[in-house]
């Protein structure tokens, strides 16, 4: 068996695969978060891949909890008493695999057809799934948003698929000199030492944008395409419910909700956050940045 570590945002894992499975090439998205020093840290969760041994069978003990059909594919999840089941199909492909992983997703054993086309994409899917489980207990949420770095702290954008995220964040770099892009789908945002921290992940959807970067948050704005700008500021349950939408959980898991829900609400509680209403256009980034920077002012007062 082989072994690897990677570190995203400060959670450290374990991958453990067969001998026969090159983990480098399947998941090359991954290589920035390499992590080398197994004597310094326990890993907070293990995922293993076709390393043998006893696997459990899908029997009638695991009920049907969620369908989604999306970038990883089609997913379903199944739970029974003491874990879950993950049926997975990359993209057109009739090949399912299964993972297997107990309530806290601490010990995760999954069956990768390697002959699959999809196996790589099939595996990163997996531990981004699992991945943004796990780091719930930790304070840690995987958010659907696009993330730019500007002057040392990091801005994310949010809304629904097709808002504009991506162009959103392209606008700012365009705007603003020194304006980098972070992560351009699925970054984490956790708290550290009281600071709500921004990092950049292996998975950020369609642009290849794998930076293993780590900034304070300046603020979040969940975008929505409208024929003006104009940018609201949230306060209190206005800023939970505005970004609750983009945040992953299970949602029929209470206990993963409710450790969700208060890292959530330290989050609104310490983060400037708006409503941006605009146009795919360069007025759009300057209103937004300078409103957000109207919030944090407040905020610090």
């Amino acid at each position: 068996m082989r072994e690897y570590l990677f570190d995203i945002a400060g959670f450290v894992f374990e991958v453990i695969v067969s001998d026969n499975i090159d983990i480098e090439k399947l998941l090359p998205s991954f290589g920035p978060f390499r992590y080398d020093n197994f004597d310094t840290v326990k890993p907070f969760f293990r995922f293993c891949v076709n390393c043998g041994g006893v696997m459990d069978a899908f029997d009638e003990r695991y009920v049907f909890v969620d369908e989604s059909v999306n970038d990883m594919g089609r997913v379903r999840l199944y739970s029974s008493d003491d874990k879950y089941c993950i049926k997975i199909s990359f993209m057109d492909d009739d090949m399912e695999h299964i993972a297997f992983a107990d309530k806290c997703f601490h010990k995760i054993y999954a069956s990768v057809n390697m002959a699959d086309k999809y196996a790589g994409e099939v595996i990163s899917s997996l531990l981004r799934m699992i991945f943004s489980q796990a780091i719930i207990p930790y304070g840690g949420i995987s958010v659907h948003a696009s993330s730019v770095l500007l002057d040392g702290k990091s801005y994310l954008f949010m809304g629904k698929s097709g808002t504009g995220k991506s162009t959103h964040s392209a606008l700012w770099i365009k705007a603003f000199e020194g304006c980098s892009l972070i992560n351009d789908d699925n970054p984490v945002i956790f708290i550290k030492n009281g600071v709500i921290m921004a990092s950049g992940t292996p998975w950020s959807g369609k642009t290849p944008c794998y930076r293993n970067v780590v900034v304070p948050v300046g603020g979040i704005a969940r975008l929505r395409q409208a024929v003006v700008n104009r940018f609201t500021v949230c306060n209190g349950f206005e800023s939970f419910v505005n970004i609750l939408p983009g945040c992953s959980v299970i949602k029929k898991d209470a206990g993963l909700q409710n450790e969700m829900h208060d890292t959530l609400a330290s989050v609104c509680e310490s983060v400037n956050i708006g409503v941006m209403e605009c146009l795919p256009d360069i007025d759009a980034a300057f209103i937004c940045r300078q409103e957000l920077e109207k919030s944090n002012i407040r905020i610090n007062e």
